[in-house]
């Protein structure tokens, strides 16, 4: 049986895999369908729905499905919350513009930022980025390789807690929407909104709940119930609380390549199976 990965990063966000990589990558990974979900962009989309299209055409059958997808930074009580869109419209005019938006409060954090690791000894400039990742949406994720290779930290994790994590001496807090204003824009988008990894926010159940409650009149469709992350009962109680507030659970790895060296493609860190089941309340 093949499975399906609904959470993964290219190149044009923070992955280390170009948009056609991954798609070659999905294909030895035995997957059927990937959803490219990049953090606030959608550049990457084309190249991968091409790619695919390339090999299903010379295979003479359907291969690999690409689902156009996003991940949206959204704000809910001072928290950094994620809403995936998924098998959104990623030609839509109005929505393009709305991407413009998040990517110029993205481009004002990074001067900060820039700004910030200068003065504390990180020699870091727009043009070594650039040169470095190309037209990629930046991310803190990209301060941290750029610390390593430079040799001022030993690895990431010091990277982030020491220095790019909230609270920390380089750290910027970004404009965000609110996280209803995140589930509007992908609806008008043609896609289907889900809470990404729910467990992730440090929230009380209680919590939870009630961002879920906020968001379901709004118009959230699915809960990321599935997620690489997930310990003991984690699946369970988030698939009780999709059941409760009728929507329907998806899964993904959220692979980024060697951002995240020990969590794969279709199977997170190893044991991670997800059925392509879960795509008959997304397409």
């Amino acid at each position: 049986m093949k499975y399906i990965d609904l959470h993964v990063h290219s190149t044009a966000s923070d992955g280390s895999l170009t948009p056609s990589e991954l798609v070659n990558y999905a294909i030895v990974k035995d997957l059927c369908a990937f959803a490219l979900t990049d953090h606030d962009t959608t550049a990457g989309i084309e190249e991968a729905m091409k790619e695919a299209g390339r090999i299903n055409t010379a295979a003479g059958q359907t291969i690999l499905q690409v689902i156009p997808g996003i991940e949206l930074s959204a704000e809910y009580e001072g928290k950094d919350i994620h809403i995936l869109g998924l098998n959104i419209n990623h030609t839509n005019p109005d929505f393009l513009k709305q991407l413009e938006q998040f990517q110029k409060t993205r481009f004002a954090r990074n001067q900060k930022m820039i700004e910030l690791l200068n003065l504390n000894g990180f020699n870091i400039t727009p043009e070594g980025i650039k040169k470095r990742f190309g037209n990629a949406v930046i991310t803190r994720a990209h301060y941290a390789i750029l610390m390593v290779e430079g040799g001022y930290v030993k690895d990431k994790d010091v990277a982030f807690h020491k220095y790019l994590n909230p609270g920390c001496l380089c750290y910027v807090p970004r404009t965000k929407v609110s996280v209803t204003d995140a589930v509007e824009i992908i609806l008008k988008a043609e896609g289907k909104p889900v809470l990404a990894h729910p467990l992730l926010y440090k929230l009380t159940l209680r919590e939870l709940e009630n961002l879920v409650s906020l968001l379901k009149p709004a118009g959230l469709q699915g809960i990321e119930a599935i997620y690489s992350s997930n310990k003991w009962d984690d699946e369970s109680r988030m698939k009780q609380l999709a059941k409760k507030y009728d929507l329907f659970i998806t899964g993904g790895t959220d692979f980024h390549g060697t951002a995240k060296p020990t969590l794969d493609l279709g199977v997170g860190y190893g044991n991670m199976r997800i059925s392509p089941e879960l795509l008959e309340h997304i397409l």
